[in-house]
This record gives structure tokens, C-alpha cells and sequence, in this order.
């Protein structure tokens, strides 16, 4: 059994965009009922995120957009919401949030690189990979797996990292802060057309876009990642894996028009550990992104645990 830490934070429940959002604290109630009903809970080291520095979000962001979240974020305590657009808001808790957030991953790495665990799992929120450099949007305000790459690159001295991202969404925004970066490898599979329609076909040799037809099932799903993925993958010999984890693409899911599965969930899970044992001492972050049915994303969350427990 691998050992795999689990960094989350009280504080991450504190963020609300609204009553009925979608992206909710019952998200990671969610999580935690089911790891606590299977028992995974106690096969996991657990950690208490610490908020990113602004250093460290910076590496990611402009300064204009980390001073306008800031803003936001102050004007959401007196306000009690601030909008950003139509389907993104600020909170009185969500810069708070969004900070631990990405200093999850940051911290995950940390221990990744001294040695302290093997793979990890970061059940935190707001989720992170629709924002870009300068640009706040689908619920995302700090891009927290894009921090934690560049966290390992330019803190730890990683030269090549991949980041992997199984939401129903692109991740447009890692694919905006990366598209010219040949240290870091995005591979990102998603329903097309679809949200955001931003970044679905940018060009570039440390860029996997794989489009999936809204219907398709767990069959498609696989043949296509499979094609594309893991060759690129093992081409660029990562370093460390990083996972933008959404499990939106699940045939319960309110949000989006895929049908995979929890076994789904495992396949790809495990083929990501084989690329990590290959290349980078097993080691893999897997942050949470989107997921918005509370069964189908307990139970998909469980699943990939599981295996990057077992796997």
C-alpha cells in the first residue's frame, strides 16, 4: 500500500458563491462520508493545508489579478457576496479558502519531495484550473494545481512536471499559464463543445487537448485518453504528476453530458500511477476540481483514492 496524504482544511467549507450554488461545502461533507463509510479515511496520513503565499500565487497569476481577488475578496466582507461573473462569486470566507486552496498543493508537494508520503490527495475548494493568468471564472479564482506545478519547479528544482485533467471542462486556465512553458506537460481530456470554449484548441508540444463527444460513455472515454495521454507522457518523463481531479464527467452528474463511471475513475487512476512508477518515484498530487452530483463525486473520489492507495 502506498502511502498517500490527505491535505484539507476546516476553512475551505467557509467559502459560498450563493444559496443552491452548485460548487458548495457539501462537496467535500460529501468526500469525507464516504472516505469515513468505506474506511479509506484510515489508510490516509493526514494534513492540515497552510494558506499559499502571494509569492507563490504569483508564479502563477498576474499581480492584477491576485490585487483584484484580494479586493474582491475585502469588498465580500462587508458586502457579504461580490460578484465576479455571472457563475463566480466572493464570500466572506473565500480568499481565506482560495489561499488554502492552493497552498494545499504546495504543502503536498513539500512532503512528496522530502519524502514523507508518496501520493496525495488535496480535498479542498474553490476548485482552480478555469483560472487564467489574469482572469477569475467557473468558480475557480486561483489556479491551485498551476501553483502547485510552479511551486515544484522553481522552489524544489523540478525540470519537467505533467499535470493531468480528467474534468468534463477544459482546463483552460492551466492551459493559459502553460501554453509556452516546455517544463510542464498538460494533458486534458473534456466534453467538446462545452464550457468554457476557451483554449479547446491551442497549439503547442507540451499540449494534449483531446476533445470527448457529449453522450459518450466510459468505452470512448478510455480509447481516447489512452491515444493520446500516456505515449506524450512517457515521451516527456515526468518528474512528478500532478492530477486536476473533476469527476463532473460522471453519468449522474447535473453539470455535464459525459457518462463515465467510478470504474472509469480507477482505469484512469491507474494509469496515471503507471506513468508516476515509471518516471517519478510514484509520485502524484491529485487536486479536487469539479464534481457536482454529492453521491456520484463521494463515490468517484473513493474510488481514485483507493487506487492511488493500492495501485
Amino acid at each position: 500500500m502506498k502511502e498517500v496524504g490527505y491535505f484539507t482544511h476546516s476553512d475551505c467549507m467557509i467559502h459560498q458563491m450563493g444559496y443552491m450554488h452548485p460548487e458548495s461545502p457539501m462537496r467535500l461533507e460529501a468526500i469525507d462520508k464516504e472516505l469515513q463509510s468505506q474506511g479509506l479515511i484510515l489508510d490516509l496520513i493526514q494534513f492540515e493545508s497552510e494558506p499559499a503565499s502571494l509569492a507563490q500565487i504569483k508564479r502563477a497569476h498576474s499581480c492584477e489579478h491576485v490585487r483584484e481577488i484580494e479586493q474582491i475578496g475585502r469588498n465580500a466582507v462587508i458586502s457579504g457576496y461580490s460578484p465576479i461573473d455571472k457563475d463566480t462569486s466572493m464570500g466572506p470566507g473565500s480568499l481565506r479558502a482560495a489561499l488554502l486552496a492552493a497552498g494545499a498543493g504546495c504543502l503536498a508537494v513539500d512532503h512528496l519531495i522530502a519524502g514523507n508520503i508518496q501520493r496525495a490527495f488535496c480535498a479542498t475548494r474553490p476548485p482552480g484550473h478555469h483560472a487564467e493568468i489574469s482572469l477569475a471564472m467557473g468558480f475557480c479564482l486561483f489556479n491551485n494545481v498551476a501553483v502547485a506545478a510552479l511551486h515544484a519547479i522553481e522552489h524544489h528544482g523540478l525540470q519537467r512536471v505533467a499535470i493531468v485533467d480528467f474534468d468534463v471542462h477544459n482546463g483552460n486556465g492551466t492551459v493559459d499559464i502553460f501554453k509556452n512553458d516546455e517544463r510542464v506537460m498538460v494533458c486534458s481530456s473534456f466534453q467538446h463543445p462545452f464550457y468554457p470554449n476557451r483554449h479547446f484548441d491551442t497549439l503547442g508540444d507540451n499540449l494534449v487537448l483531446t476533445p470527448i463527444n457529449a453522450g459518450s460513455k466510459g468505452h470512448a472515454f478510455r480509447q481516447k485518453v489512452e491515444r493520446d495521454f500516456f505515449s506524450a507522457l512517457d515521451g516527456f518523463s515526468p518528474e512528478l504528476l500532478l492530477i486536476s481531479a473533476g469527476f463532473d464527467a460522471h453519468t449522474e452528474d447535473p453539470l455535464g453530458e459525459l457518462n463515465l463511471i467510478e470504474d472509469d475513475y480507477r482505469w484512469i487512476t491507474s494509469m496515471i500511477n503507471d506513468i508516476a512508477d515509471r518516471h517519478s518515484q510514484s509520485r502524484i498530487v491529485s487536486m479536487l476540481e469539479g464534481g457536482y452530483h454529492l453521491g456520484a463525486l463521494g463515490r468517484s473520489v473513493s474510488a481514485h483514492i483507493e487506487m492511488m492507495l493500492n495501485g
